[in-house]
């Protein structure tokens, strides 16, 4: 027997999750559920139930969902609205039926209007049209937030929710269509060192402006957040408004991103822009002062955070 809190993790295995895991874990948390994918289905309501009737979880952090960049999004809208519905739906639902007081769920800053005035406060959530490439899983992130505070108003429990900027570090999904930017750059400059190819091309003109945050940076603000004291949690949100925002702090364009990451790499033939394919927002800056305000901050630049990736992408390579 342990007196310690059991933690169930959904999405252990994704890079957000295995992040969670390897903090609590430095802090000396060990008694953890965790579930592959193919042993528990989260879009699978009786599967969910079953397994929190059985495990019976005091804590869990909802970090699992489908993910992508502007390319899987444009592609599969379908299944990012459906497959992000379910899972928060499913595991939330049980949470408050199996009697977990504290959750953590994990959205996205993609939450926040394509035009909304920079840096985002949490204040912008829902007052303006979103960005069309990526609107269906921002809807559905809406509504993760919006069952915890749903939850919270109605039966009293503790669910929180944060909101983080783009994420990246080790474990992060190097396929060459539906990752994210970074880790889709880490590998195309890689590939392009190694076939010693004069140019590599970057979607979009470079103008936008991006926050990257490294994964363990989130971990440590998702623990963080999880171990407010409640009246700290509800003196920095509203009933409303229950989120934090997760960020670095400062932003770089994609140009300076891609000529940094190639730094990173040591590719050293030239960058080219792609106008013809879509920028996205034209800047995603988000607003951490309230999280900051609670004694979190992150750690690592982003220098050294696409230094720390490519290091996991090159040991993925040689498995």
């Amino acid at each position: 027997m342990t007196s310690q809190p059991k933690i169930f993790v959904a999405g252990h295995n994704g890079m957000v999750g295995s992040a969670i895991l390897r903090r609590l874990k430095a802090q000396g948390r060990s008694n953890f559920v965790v579930k592959p994918r193919a042993e528990l289905d989260l879009t699978d309501q009786r599967a969910v139930m079953d397994f929190f009737a059985a495990e019976r979880p005091d804590q869990v952090y909802l970090a699992a969902a489908r993910v992508g960049g502007i390319h899987a999004n444009n592609t599969y809208p379908a299944e990012f609205i459906y497959s992000n519905l379910m899972v928060q739906a499913n595991v939330i639902h049980a949470a408050y039926t199996h009697g977990v007081n504290k959750l953590l769920f994990l959205g996205s800053s993609c939450i926040y209007p394509k035009l909304a005035p920079q840096p985002m406060t949490e204040d912008a959530l829902l007052t303006g049209a979103l960005e069309p490439t990526n609107e269906p899983y921002a809807v559905a992130k809406i509504a993760g937030i919006k069952l915890c505070e749903s939850y919270n108003r109605q039966y009293g429990t503790d669910y929180r929710s944060v909101m983080p900027t783009n994420l990246y570090g080790p474990g992060d999904n190097y396929h060459p269509e539906n990752s994210h930017v970074v880790p889709a750059m880490l590998r195309r400059f890689h590939e392009a060192k190694l076939a010693a190819a004069p140019s590599v091309a970057v979607w979009g003109t470079g103008t936008p402006r991006r926050e990257f945050l490294y994964v363990d940076d989130m971990a440590a603000a998702s623990v963080h957040v999880m171990n407010l004291a409640p009246d700290d949690w509800k003196a920095s949100t509203r009933p409303m408004q229950a989120l934090l925002n997760v960020g670095y702090g400062s932003d770089v364009s994609i140009a300076q991103l891609a000529h940094t990451v190639a730094r990173v790499v040591g590719y050293t033939g030239q960058v080219e822009f792609d106008a013809t394919r879509p920028d996205g927002a034209p800047r995603k800056l988000i607003d951490s002062t309230r999280l900051h305000a609670l004694g979190w901050q992150p750690q690592v630049d982003l220098e050294r955070g696409l230094a720390l990736a490519y290091a996991d992408f090159m040991a993925g390579t040689a498995r």
